[in-house]
């Protein structure tokens, strides 16, 4: 399928690997020219080399923390003008709802919250003006369906969706569309270190630990990052043009619901 989106310039957060990664590598595919962003220099330029090669496409990287003002000024100015923002950040660190303080929720609003807003302000009226726009918040499966242990990922990633909501259907009628991506367990490296977290808290392998959160899916395994890139691509697409302020679950049929 066309997703008649040649040509057009995406900044894709977190992209040096995981799910962000398989969202730059599907839009790279469909013909869109890239700015990356992470916080390693060195894993950021080896996907960038790789997309280059494989898709031929432009690549533009920024090695930034988007969680401070000063990595999102440095991004924002080597962006410029862009029609598809792709916001992603690793979740904050698990534990128990006793573990936190003040400063723990601050740097997870911050990551995970306060980040991605910033920069749907500061991109979104350049949509505007342009009448289309794409903006994708990969949040998680969590603001479904609350995981006890993550805690600091519930809260600000709740937060996130709520304001997507409502800014989604304020931006609509100039062509920018927002939507959400809620994945389930991916075979990434937060995945990795989950299931790391499941052997040590129960003494057994990583691989014992593997499969036993696999078998709470429905489909019996981790979704790929080529697949979750699949959705993200087309939820850019020309073809999701009346999809609105959706939440729409990756997860294997993990969280049981009816809607």
């Amino acid at each position: 399928m066309d997703l008649g989106i040649k040509g057009k310039r995406a900044l894709v957060c977190a992209s040096s690997k995981g799910l962000g990664r398989g969202c730059a590598e599907a839009l790279a595919a469909a013909g869109v020219n890239l700015v990356l962003n992470a916080r390693g220099a060195e894993a950021l330029e080896a996907t960038a080399a790789g997309i280059r090669d494989t898709y031929g496409v432009d690549v533009v990287t920024v090695a930034a923390d988007v969680a401070t003002e000063e990595g999102r000024a440095a991004l924002l100015e080597a962006a410029g003008d862009v029609d598809i923002l792709v916001n992603n950040a690793g979740g904050p660190p698990p534990g128990m709802w006793s573990d936190w303080d003040r400063d723990d929720f601050i740097a997870a609003l911050d990551a995970n919250m306060l980040a991605p807003i910033a920069l749907m302000k500061a991109l979104m009226p350049g949509m505007i003006d342009k009448g289309w726009g794409r903006v994708i918040n990969i949040t998680s499966g969590s603001v479904k369906a609350p995981i006890p242990q993550l805690g600091l990922s519930n809260s600000a990633r709740a937060g996130l969706t709520g304001y997507a909501a409502g800014t989604a259907r304020q931006v609509a009628q100039f062509g920018v569309n927002v939507n959400n991506l809620l994945p389930g367990i991916h075979a990434t490296d937060r995945a990795d270190s989950l299931d790391a977290g499941v052997s040590k808290a129960q003494g057994i392998t990583i691989e014992e630990a593997t499969a036993q959160r696999q078998a709470t899916i429905p489909a019996r395994r981790y979704g790929t990052k080529e697949e979750f890139g699949a959705m993200c691509a087309f939820l850019c697409s020309q073809h999701a043009g009346f999809i609105v302020g959706q939440n729409i679950v990756l997860d294997g049929g993990a969280i049981n619901a009816t809607i």
